[in-house]
């Protein structure tokens, strides 16, 4: 199977906003029923061998569940741990259809939440309930599976350049809110949040990260692309360089991102090398300007020879 697909935004550009709205009813969820760990790592998805899921979710003494998207038959599938399932087809659906199918689907199961804040987060229709959108009703079958492929496969490249660190780190997750996959570092310094800070950001910014992603694209950056970001980003970041040639840093909400084209990435002789040798590069440029140990967090053994050799001098 070739190595990450093609996937230009305008060619699912529907689909994608379809089934974001689904992945954020059931996120929605998840953050309603499960445990909040720090950094918020309660509330994303995880890749499976079909789709991805919520893992577990609830208590160990109510009534455990999950809720997986399987985008190989084309299901959403909830089941609790005794073992019961309920399962609905993901296409031909509405955002309000795939709403109540899911509450109902849960119902099912002995299972009793209520979505919280029940409209999408940071979407042009933002004011919008869950439960009135009919507009949004273009899942396809084929755009979702490859939309997964492209997941997995991130994914499994992030594991990869997770080996190469020792300190405190994230899971590779899928956010539903903002539709990207990241893995992200830490320092292990507190950092101070300003006053005005909402309690998602201070919490998920209360230690010195490095994180690193891909997504999808949006209307702001419409193409997929492989980013990278130190938060709080430190003075003198944008001069430090970032390898390969095509990438570059890009400014946003204030602060910058190292960005590599999805499609530049493709078009390299050796695509994995390329993008392991980016998120190296945009690592380095992060945690030697803001002084990490850069040696005590790394692992031993963690790096191929080719993302070493592709290392910037």
């Amino acid at each position: 199977m070739e190595l990450f697909p093609p996937i230009p935004l305008a060619e699912w550009r529907d689909c994608k906003e379809t089934l974001h709205r689904f992945e954020q009813i059931v996120g929605k969820i998840r953050l309603a029923a499960g445990v909040r760990r720090n950094h918020w790592w309660n509330v994303p998805f995880h890749i499976t061998g079909c789709g991805i899921t919520t893992r577990p979710t609830g208590r160990a003494d109510g009534n455990p569940f999950t809720i997986d998207f399987d985008f190989v038959r084309h299901q959403l599938v909830a089941a609790s741990l005794d073992g019961t399932e309920v399962s609905f087809p993901l296409y031909g659906r509405s955002v309000a259809s795939f709403r109540r199918a899911t509450l109902d689907a849960l119902t099912a199961l002995g299972v009793q939440v209520n979505i919280p804040v029940p409209h999408p987060f940071d979407l042009p229709d933002a004011s919008r309930p869950f439960a009135e959108d009919t507009e949004h009703a273009a899942y396809d079958p084929v755009q979702a599976n490859r939309y997964w492929q492209v997941l997995s496969q991130v994914a499994l490249l992030l594991e990869e350049f997770a080996a190469d660190f020792s300190g405190k780190a994230s899971p590779v997750h899928h956010f539903w809110h903002t539709f990207d996959i990241a893995y992200t570092r830490f320092s292990g310094r507190h950092t101070e949040q300003p006053a005005e800070a909402d309690p998602v950001t201070r919490e998920a910014y209360s230690r010195e990260v490095i994180s690193f992603g891909f997504w999808f694209g949006d209307d702001t950056f419409p193409e997929p692309a492989f980013y990278s970001y130190t938060a709080p980003e430190p003075p003198g970041l944008t001069e430090e360089p970032l390898v390969p040639e095509a990438a570059r840093w890009v400014e946003r909400n204030g602060s910058h991102l190292a960005v590599l084209r999805y499609d530049d990435a493709r078009a390299t002789p050796d695509p994995r090398a390329t993008v392991l040798a980016f998120y190296d590069s945009a690592y380095r440029a992060g945690a030697e300007r803001a002084d990490w140990d850069v040696a005590g967090l790394a692992c031993p053994g963690g790096i191929t020879d080719q993302h070493l050799a592709a290392r910037p001098a």
